[in-house]
């Protein structure tokens, strides 16, 4: 079976939402799907319903480069209650146990959060997507389950005390803002932080104000990609995919027309660049496609630009 036709008026490019409170990641994802008409739409990362923020969409082929525009941190600004222990480790699930805090203070609660920098190991919440056994850990929660989870490895590379509220003495409500590696869950850090503080703890709010490269002053609300469709005017919204690349990887500018020919053919970028991971590879104001250092050589991880797309540029030799 031959490959499917694209449609001219499929749409490739990357939209920084903001998500609200409520709609699931999927949800949002379904909802852009209808907006633009596009079939082929992913996204860089998953929101709890109740959490609110950036949610980076990729539309069309950008769908591609999922995988890469992901990779990056993720900053949240989120809201704890001390004191009080969830079945969720945040405010949507049942109340298991509550504990005054009132002893605790401002200078306490800094001093836990240093604890909980630097390279950590998370045992993934039972809410979560993580799969154990093949089934997924939110679907046997469902059930009234609970089974042992391997604890995984994740990074906090900032915490920090953003507010410290006692309205009620009792349950002091702590803002604090997180930069942490992809898989982090906020949730289970709060719980966790209050078991170091010999209390509990739930999140009580969540907002992821950037994804990698992506931040929240730039992120638009669903009406907005709504009206901006139905004015004609997605591009005012949308990024192109060669520019979200090329904020979020390092970029290597090859000047050589045949050269780049060469590397839409499949061929390998010689010699190697000494990059760490994955890195863009551009010929003039074109992505050529992702690439790797494997040796002496670099190999493509994803060719972006089609050799037919270069056929007129001079020194293709074609």
């Amino acid at each position: 079976m031959g490959r499917k036709r694209r449609s001219p008026d499929d749409v490739d490019g990357v939209l920084v939402v903001d998500k609200p409170a409520g709609p699931t990641s999927h949800d949002v994802v379904q909802r852009v799907r209808r907006a633009v008409g596009q079939n082929r739409v992913g996204h860089t990362g998953t929101l709890d319903p109740a959490a609110t923020g950036v949610l980076v969409v990729c539309l069309g082929r950008a769908a591609r480069l999922v995988r890469f525009l992901q990779a990056g941190r993720k900053t949240y600004a989120a809201q704890m209650v001390l004191g009080v222990v969830t079945s969720t480790q945040d405010a949507d699930g049942e109340v298991l146990a509550t504990t005054s805090a009132a002893d605790l203070d401002e200078q306490r609660v800094c001093e836990v959060l240093t604890r909980f920098q630097g390279d950590l190991e998370q045992v993934p919440p039972m809410v979560s997507a993580v799969k154990v056994g093949g089934e997924r850990l939110h679907e046997i929660a469902r059930r009234g389950e609970e089974v042992e989870r391997e604890p995984r490895p994740v990074t906090v590379h900032d915490l920090m005390l953003d507010a410290y509220d006692t309205t009620d003495p009792d349950h002091p409500r702590v803002s604090f803002l997180v930069t942490c590696s992809p898989g982090t869950y906020v949730r289970t850090l709060a719980h966790d932080i209050g078991a170091a503080l010999g209390v509990g703890a739930s999140l009580t709010s969540l907002r992821r104000v950037a994804n990698g490269a992506f931040g929240a002053d730039e992120a638009v609300d669903l009406d907005v990609v709504q009206d901006a469709v139905a004015a004609g005017a997605l591009d005012r919204v949308l990024l192109r995919p060669e520019d979200a690349v090329a904020r979020t990887l390092p970029t290597v500018e090859v000047e050589d027309a045949a050269v780049a020919f060469g590397l839409t053919q499949g061929k390998p970028l010689l010699p190697s660049q000494g990059i760490e991971g994955a890195y863009a590879v551009r010929f003039g104001d074109r992505l050529v496609g992702v690439f790797a250092d494997r040796g002496e050589l670099a190999r493509s991880e994803l060719v972006w630009t089609r050799p037919e797309e270069l056929v007129d540029v001079e020194g293709t030799g074609t």
